[in-house]
């Protein structure tokens, strides 16, 4: 094992095991529970591409049959395991102050035939494209951060299209529902499952939306949400906006703190905070709720971020950065739920698959979160602690491949000679060309 450290690799199995066993009752029969098992090691695999071909070679499979029935037709209880996953991460990481952070992300696609796709603007790519979007929940605490639930986006263009959804499989009851909508609905799931969270933050299009913060309001739930510089904020003055509320301010109302450390030192960013409990919707002197303005401006470039915040007992100007700073902890786990665990790899078009594909590869990563957590800091100078990526690495080499079994390599490739080959003729013929034989 890596020097510096006493956890061993049996004991990283061992964890791999143990949230195996955990979701191990959802599922009808054993073979399914071996696929589960087999294709959540695939995932994190050191794989070029990640999809039901490759993982099912990984997985020594003769062909990827069993692993595309696996996520679009076996029975097994989808959204008992996301509660599996939602239980086994706050078992590692909750906390009381814990802030659940809500996103999307986008994936980019071909074609219209996979659920939910549409040309739509996607953080991912920067700019509008056909691709298909969804909102993400995560946990961060002072240990780590996974996601614990997600929801795909519908538009309208679905939504108002019954054969459509039929076609992909999606239930009748889903209707359309707006990304903070779909935020709201699962931040609801997560309180009423008992999730340890005092905050909720989350970016500006979930700031901008009053039927989420009332309902983060009535719950009793803290939330430190962004919102553009033109939202207008109650003052004593009437409304205004944020970014004149902030012009407004004296030099001494600005002081500089941290919102945790980067790879290349603190992030420390100047804060200014303004209270407008009085404005918003104090009625009961003995009310103890708070409501106000928190500020950002960067060191150097001067630039201005702005959150409405809420909580439901006073809350001191440092709390309240701290909790602003958790939101790129779901940027993180993107990155790493993409990079690690292949979360955007999935060549799946139906509602069913692609909730699976997205909870097992939420799951996957959420293990190596889990690892981190528990593993103990470097006892000797010289060596940073053990990141997702490096237990990654050293999962896949000490644990994964001695494990598996071996596919035939040339059985494979038959495989995917003849499947390839079959498309093509079908492809031609759709076109009304006569297909060559080479």
């Amino acid at each position: 094992m890596a020097a510096g450290h006493s956890v061993e690799a049996h004991q990283w199995a061992t964890e791999t095991d143990r949230l195996l066993d955990r979701m191990a009752g959802r599922f009808a029969r054993v073979e399914t529970r071996r696929r589960a098992a087999g294709f959540l090691r695939g995932l994190l695999a050191d794989l070029p591409r990640k999809n039901c071909w490759t993982i099912a070679e990984h997985a020594g499979d003769p062909d990827p049959y069993g692993m595309q029935h696996f996520l679009a037709r076996a029975s097994w209880d989808t959204d008992g395991v996301r509660d599996d996953l939602r239980e086994y991460v706050i078992g590692a990481l909750g906390e009381d102050d814990g802030v659940l952070v809500a996103d999307e992300t986008g994936d980019v696609k071909k074609g219209a035939c996979t659920v939910g796709v549409q040309c739509q603007y996607t953080g991912t790519a920067g700019r509008i494209e056909n691709a298909q979007v969804a909102v993400y929940l995560a946990y961060a605490g002072r240990g780590g951060h996974a996601m614990i639930d997600r929801e795909l986006y519908l538009p309208k263009s679905w939504t108002e299209n019954p054969d459509r959804l039929t076609v992909a499989g999606v239930p009748d009851e889903v209707e359309f529902a707006t990304k903070p909508a779909l935020a709201t609905g699962m931040i609801t799931r997560a309180l009423a499952a008992g999730v340890p969270a005092r905050w909720v933050t989350a970016d500006e299009v979930y700031g901008a939306d009053p039927a989420l913060r009332a309902e983060l309001e009535v719950q009793r739930v803290g939330y430190v949400l962004a919102i553009g510089c033109d939202r207008r904020v109650p003052t004593a003055a009437g409304p205004l906006r944020a970014d004149e509320i902030a012009a407004g301010l004296p030099r001494r109302a600005w002081q500089q703190l941290s919102v945790g450390a980067g790879a290349k030192g603190q992030r420390v960013y100047e804060w200014a905070w303004t209270d407008h409990t009085e404005q918003a919707h104090r009625e009961d002197p003995h009310d103890t709720q708070q409501w106000s303005l928190l500020i950002r401006r960067h060191p150097d470039t001067r630039e201005l971020a702005f959150y409405r915040c809420y909580s439901p007992h006073p809350t001191p100007l440092r709390e309240l950065v701290r909790v602003a700073g958790r939101r790129w902890s779901i940027e993180e786990s993107f990155q790493a739920g993409k990079g690690l665990a292949g979360l955007d790899e999935h060549q799946v078009r139906g509602w069913t698959s692609w909730r699976r594909w997205t909870l097992l590869a939420m799951i996957a990563y959420a293990l190596l979160a889990v690892i981190a957590a528990r593993t103990d800091q470097p006892a000797e100078t010289g060596l940073i602690a053990l990141t997702c990526n490096e237990i990654r690495r050293l999962l896949t080499v000490l644990i994964i491949e001695p494990a598996r079994g071996i596919a035939c390599p040339l059985a494979w490739s038959n495989w995917r000679r003849r499947h390839q080959y079959r498309a093509k003729i079908s492809h031609y013929r759709r076109r009304g060309f006569e297909p060559s034989t080479t």
